[in-house]
């Protein structure tokens, strides 16, 4: 038994035995670690490791439970104990580790009493992998999953008490705004005025805020406009037909699992008594729901650790509120604020440059980023003159990149608005550079992928109505559309789902004609049922592509487009395959359905892919490239039209600016153009205020001013490391002229032929003659290596040419832009 004063050592002596596991950290990030009870909200700047922290966060809680943050020695501790932990501070010693975690353990938590949330299921696996790691198999028991995967979990264990089965289906945005047509069409409505995406925008505000459609529709009523009044009936009928359907939508699951913690005290205590810790990650982007679920389910022991940076708040349009992090404080008395301001992403010109910009905004508690990084470049600021000379630009910057030894993936391209990416992508097929657009059409929701899992659906809950009528017909099976909307009719006079009707047909006198068809559908249905009981999901799911004819309906077409309909519906067996090895409970068709429906595009973000990205700046959240262009950079565009003199929605748009600049590790490029097209109109927009807020100091600027000349204070000159092959033709401009050394192809507006001179950005200069180059040379390209010319075609004042390279296969590139990294190979 230890007096008081040796209390007080063991106390301190077992606190920095502790830390002597976590000397990797730096002090703020240790101290992170350490603080195990309690609320703490960590401030956790854009680079600065946070999830590094969560992880090792998680390890000290299964590790060594309170013992870093406890007051209290257990009655068992002597003397003896005191004296070696001490020495074992000053001398750690490996072959007594054993005996020091002995002493340094306290209350350790059990793995599935940690509830670690984050926002995307990429990152969830991500947490989890890291954790198994560092801990081995025990990590798998730990809640590490994104808020909609925690709830479905909560959900399909409670959810009977509030009228749903267990084994309720997901809707995503795409079947709901479905959902919502039907309705609309119903209540002879105009689809325009109520457009079904605008009404799910209102019903989603109107769940963030816990009312139902009754609530909701009385609000309404009382406030005299007949327009939400309309809405707010559309959103009840809505909420009746997921009920009857047994499904949820984003919002639902939830609203759902709020309720059930809410209004019933026997689930409420279960939940909070399982979860010891909670851990919230990315919690400046909760809404009202997501905030009174964590504080709900921290309610039992208050261990809540929120991780956050109100500096990256940027989804205020999904109904996200900063207040959550700014008013942390002030909703847990006593909570620890600790801030993680050391960036281990970017150089020092890149942080001073987001740090300049962001300190403009007054609605932010205040840090600064600091990194022990070397200053590094500026940031490239490159004004264009128009849209055509800005995507030259990024794809030259790239391909210059690319000869001097970079990936492509290593390049990252952000925007505001997807409609941005149009130029984008005509420049990178000019010069064969490869991307990937992020926010473009997802594999889940490509027109296959969702007529297979809605068979999925079918077979798992036949009263699901909406895939029902996706797949009764598809492959066609003789069932017109008159008679599906003869069932539906059916089956809303009667009050059941469609599969009653359609299972029964032959009870139905307005269905004698299609009884057979309709008995022959609800048989294979039935047949599949019961296979998914004695089969393995992939050989199931092989079952399904037979039996149903989808594979051989395909097949029978051989167009390039149903081969890639086929190869994606195999694809999808892949999915399946990933779900078995990765499952957190029972693998079973149910399970698999749900990671589906709970899928994000960014889940799909594959870094091994060798390709340029581009994306717009609210997609780029959470990720990093060394080079990124932040492009469109004009009042208007960036920050939106909208923002302007609205303070709120302008200090939205900064954080965003801030995030898109802190994505680049080494180089940061932002543009802008004299003009722009832009939803079929040319406008022309001054430079983006957030460019007027980086210090002079720690820009470079280049390109061209409105009257055609040369712009800013600094001739840009591409840096020297970053020498380009020389060319086999005159250019035809100077390097330092501020034109950064590529040829606009003939395609570029920036480019225009003018009383026989060739006109580039503003400069007279003779006419270059085409690159020496024809069909038949061996040529060795700077990105793909040597290769053949097999094709020329002469185009205005360019050539398309068709090169097929020894190892990258063959390539169209337009001459002029090619030339600028291609030589003759030599002779032997």
């Amino acid at each position: 038994m230890l007096n008081r004063d040796e209390a007080l050592r063991f106390c301190r002596a077992r606190r920095a035995a502790i830390a002597l596991d976590y000397q990797n950290l730096n002090p703020e990030q240790q101290k992170a670690v350490l603080a195990t009870e309690g609320p703490l909200l960590l401030l956790a700047g854009a680079g600065s490791g946070k999830t590094t922290v969560l992880i090792h966060r998680v390890a000290n809680l299964i590790r060594y439970g309170r013992g870093s943050d406890a007051d209290e020695v257990p009655a068992w501790v002597t003397p003896e104990d005191l004296a070696f932990l001490e020495a074992y501070v000053q001398r750690p010693d490996p072959d007594q580790k054993s005996q020091q975690e002995r002493l340094c353990r306290l209350d350790p938590a059990a793995p599935w009493s940690i509830l670690a949330i984050t926002f995307t299921n990429k990152a969830a696996g991500e947490l989890k992998d890291r954790l198994e790691r560092l801990l081995g198999p025990q990590a798998n028991d730990i809640w590490a999953s994104t808020f909609h995967s925690a709830c479905v979990r909560i959900l399909r264990r409670d959810i009977e008490r509030l009228g749903f089965q267990p084994s309720f289906t997901i809707y995503d945005t795409a079947d709901a705004e479905r959902v919502l047509k039907d309705i609309i069409k119903e209540f002879n409505l105009d689809d325009k005025t109520f457009a079904p995406r605008t009404l799910l925008g209102y019903i989603s505000r109107a769940k963030d805020d816990m009312k139902t459609g009754e609530q909701y529709l009385r609000q309404c009523e009382k406030s005299g406009d007949l327009r939400l009044q309309k809405i707010a009936q559309v959103y009840a009928e809505y909420e009746k037909r997921l009920k009857k359907a047994n499904a949820l939508d984003f919002d639902d699951i939830i609203l759902h699992t709020v309720r059930l913690l809410l209004d019933f005290e026997d689930v409420r205590s279960y939940w909070q008594k399982k979860f010891r810790y909670v851990l919230i990650d990315e919690y400046q982007d909760t809404n009202h729901l997501q905030y009174l679920l964590a504080s709900t389910l921290a309610g039992g022991y208050e261990n809540i650790c929120v991780v956050g940076d109100d500096d990256q708040s940027i989804y205020r349009f999904r109904g996200a509120t900063i207040e959550n992090i700014l008013s942390f404080e002030s909703q847990y008395k006593g909570a620890r604020v600790i801030r993680l301001e050391q960036n281990y992403r970017s150089t020092k010109s890149i942080l001073e440059a987001s740090n300049a910009v962001i300190r403009n905004n007054q609605g932010r508690k205040g840090k600064e980023l600091w990194t022990r990084h070397d200053q590094g470049e500026p940031v490239h600021c490159y004004t264009a003159m128009n849209e055509h000379d800005e995507a030259q630009y990024v794809a030259a910057q790239i391909l210059g990149d690319v000869s001097a030894g970079k990936d492509w993936k290593d390049h990252a391209v952000l925007y505001r608005m997807n409609a941005q990416s149009n130029q984008l992508e005509q420049a990178f097929k000019r010069n064969a550079i490869p991307y990937r657009i992020i926010g473009g059409i997802r594999f889940f929701d490509r027109a296959e992928i969702k007529d297979m899992l809605a068979y999925l659906c079918v077979v798992n809950f036949p009263g699901d109505d909406l895939r029902l009528g996706r797949v009764i017909n598809n492959p066609p099976r003789g069932i017109g559309q008159k008679t599906i909307d003869t069932a539906q009719a059916l089956a809303a006079r009667e009050g059941v789902h469609l599969w009653d009707i359609v299972s029964n047909a032959g009870a139905y006198p307005e269905l004698q004609k299609s009884a057979a068809k309709l008995g022959q559908f609800a048989e294979l249905i039935r047949d599949l049922r019961q296979l998914s009981g004695e089969l393995s999901l992939p050989e199931f799911y092989e079952e399904v592509l037979k039996r149903t004819g989808y594979v051989a309906m395909l097949e029978q077409k051989h167009s390039i487009e149903e081969r890639t309909r086929l190869e994606n519906v195999h694809e999808l067996s892949s999915s399946i395959q990933n779900y078995l090895e990765n499952a957190v409970e029972e693998p079973s068709l149910a399970g698999f359905l749900d990671e589906i429906a709970l899928y994000t595009d960014l889940d799909a973000q594959d870094s091994s892919e060798n390709c340029v990205v581009l994306m717009t700046m609210h997609s780029a959240k959470g990720l990093e490239f060394p080079v990124v262009f932040v492009v469109g950079v004009e009042e208007g565009i960036f920050p939106g039209i909208r923002a302007i003199g609205e303070p709120e929605e302008m200090e939205e748009e900064r954080r965003l600016c801030y995030v898109a600049m802190t994505r680049a590790k080494e180089r940061l490029h932002m543009t802008c153009a004299n003009q722009r097209m832009i939803f079929g109109r040319t406008s022309s927009n001054r430079p983006s205020r957030f460019l007027g807020e980086i210090p002079a100091e720690l820009v470079e600027r280049g390109g061209h001013d409105r009257r055609g000349g040369e712009s800013g204070e600094h001739k840009w000159q591409p840096p020297q490391r970053r020498q380009r092959p020389r060319p086999v033709y005159d250019r035809g401009y100077s390097v330092g002229s501020g034109y950064t050394g590529y040829a606009s192809s003939s395609g570029s507006t920036a480019a225009t032929e003018q009383g026989g001179a060739h006109r580039t950005l503003g400069m007279s200069r003779p006419v270059a003659a085409l690159p020496s180059f024809q069909k038949g040379d061996r040529v060795v390209h700077t990105a793909f290596g040597p290769g053949l010319i097999t094709g020329f075609t002469p185009m205005g004042g360019d050539a398309l040419i068709e090169i097929a390279f020894d190892q990258g296969g063959t390539k169209k590139l337009m001459l002029k832009a090619a030339a600028q990294h291609m030589t003759k190979e030599e002779a032997d």
